[in-house]
């Protein structure tokens, strides 16, 4: 029986919303954590039940956006280095190895990891998903997350590289692509309203296209064969839809 890893002084924090199906895999891949944070936004399914059976703390709270719900959820932790996670992220072993060296003799303030996305469970490297670097190890106190819905990490002084990946279950089939398209386009769209932008039926089709031709052409999605072609088409409508909303969101609901 493999002996269980130590664990360090290192905050793990998640964010949750009806992740029943995620988020045991990735508690337990970030076990080597000695605290575990879990900010839930009010889910209804089993999500709440399955974190309370595990070695993490629990947080309700009301939906702030992305960079709020994370920023509370740090500001929630008693070790100086958090480790920030999706519910559809997970820590290899060879990862949690490598975050355990860095903290012995840190040399920045936030680090960065590429990000192996798998559709269904495959690996896609071409189409702009690999190695799609994101920052997940940051010092509490030096830096903020962003508003919005891509949110980011805006350290205050030193960024470096990891070279280990995280892996993210980026999506479970197709039709989890065009749900995903939906509820983005939506949410970008209306965020794009809220900060006074305008849009029209050329702009929608102008980005749709040029996505397209970024992500098939340029990105070489089309080295992935059909998943490829997919990545692309969802890409391009997600942008189109975003502008096609805002123009939608702009005429027929003004105050929304």
């Amino acid at each position: 029986m493999p002996m269980e890893r130590p664990k360090i002084p290192l905050s793990a924090v998640i964010i949750t919303k009806n992740e029943e199906k995620n988020i045991a895999a990735c508690i337990k891949s970030v076990s080597f954590a000695d605290e575990i944070v879990v900010v839930d936004s009010r889910s209804t399914d089993k999500t709440v039940q399955i974190v309370e059976s595990l070695d993490a703390k629990i947080f309700i709270e009301d939906w702030k956006g992305y960079g709020p719900q994370k920023n509370s959820a740090i500001s929630k932790c008693r070790n100086q280095w958090v480790l920030v996670l999706d519910a559809d992220e997970r820590i290899p072993p060879e990862t949690q190895e490598e975050i355990a060296e860095t903290l012995k003799h840190p040399a920045a303030d936030a680090y960065s990891f590429p990000r192996k996305n798998l559709l269904r469970d495959k690996w896609i490297k071409h189409a702009g998903f690999w190695p799609d670097r994101v920052i997940r190890l940051v010092k509490k106190n030096q830096g903020f997350f962003s508003e919005g819905v891509h949110e980011k990490w805006v350290a205050r002084d030193t960024l470096k590289e990891l070279k280990k990946p995280i892996e993210h279950l980026s999506f479970s089939g197709y039709s989890d692509m065009l749900h995903k398209l939906n509820s983005y386009s939506s949410s970008i769209a209306a965020e794009l309203k809220h900060k006074g932008k305008t849009s029209n039926g050329f702009t929608a089709v102008f980005h749709g296209l040029g996505m397209f031709f970024k992500i098939y052409v340029l990105k070489s999605g089309f080295l992935e064969g059909l998943d490829g072609l997919v990545i692309a088409l969802t890409k391009a409508g997600g942008s189109f839809f975003k502008y096609a909303k805002l123009v939608e969101f702009t005429r027929h609901n003004p105050k929304r």
